[in-house]
């Protein structure tokens, strides 16, 4: 009769990680050095704070445009990421996925001129950010011809419609329509000059979105309404995306 007998046998590292789970969980292998195992992912907080009243000049009652200079109140949130603030926010914010949000930054611009011996702050509506919710990143958005003075952005899923100005040395107002991860403009349609001698206030109405279909109006004050069609898909890639995590 044959007999046999145990003998403790150390295995390399590296050939643990080709052995069945269940050997190693029943303790049917010694183990002869940890095993290294994932770390859990980490859970970010992403919040807005309470509302507080600034101090702001619009810009069609600057000096410049013959306009009273009235003073008026902005409202402004602090965005915080795990108990830190990274930004200042204007306006409500706008849910694009059930992870991702978008809302407009708020600065605090230095109005001072050289020779002024203190600052001068001044607060004004900035360009808008996207902010992931699960990996509390804050993303800058460069919506094309989004003007901070001219433009107020309406949104609908990941579209953005608002009147733009061109930056060429031709200038114009333009309807445009943004998608979020898109290289260009959805719309992009001249509908009338820029810079003018007395804007209106506001240059254009908010824009009126339609769902099915799809569609857009633009109008400029006192000009004529546009509408557009849009047509396309969601193009937000959100980091760690995978087909297998929908529901």
């Amino acid at each position: 009769m044959q007999i046999f007998r145990s003998a403790v046998v150390r295995l390399p590292g590296w050939t643990l990680g080709l052995l069945p789970l269940g050997l190693l969980s029943l303790g049917l292998l010694p183990l002869s050095q940890p095993i290294a195992l994932a770390a859990p992912a980490k859970v970010h907080v992403v919040a807005l704070g309470a509302v507080r009243k600034v101090p702001y000049t619009p810009p069609e009652t600057a000096p410049a445009t013959g306009k009273p200079a009235d003073t008026v109140t902005l409202k402004v949130r602090p965005l915080t990421v795990d108990g830190h603030q990274k930004e200042w926010t204007a306006g409500d914010a706008h849910d694009v996925t059930d992870r991702s949000f978008t809302i407009r930054r708020a600065l605090r611009l230095n109005d001072a001129l050289p020779g002024d011996a203190a600052p001068r702050w001044s607060w004004q509506p900035g360009p808008w950010l996207l902010v992931d919710r699960t990996t509390g990143h804050v993303t800058a958005l460069h919506l094309p011809d989004f003007d901070a003075e001219v433009s107020d952005a309406v949104w609908f899923r990941d579209y953005a419609a608002y009147c733009g100005t061109a930056e060429t040395a031709r200038g114009g107002l333009f309807a445009i329509v943004a998608q979020l991860g898109a290289r260009r403009a959805v719309v992009q349609k001249q509908i009338g000059k820029w810079p003018q001698p007395a804007p209106a206030s506001p240059v254009c109405k908010p824009a009126v979105w339609q769902r099915e279909p799809m569609r857009v109006t633009l109008q400029p004050t006192g000009g004529d309404a546009m509408t557009f069609d849009v047509v396309g898909a969601a193009s937000l890639v959100e980091e760690n995306d995978s087909a297998d995590d929908a529901p």
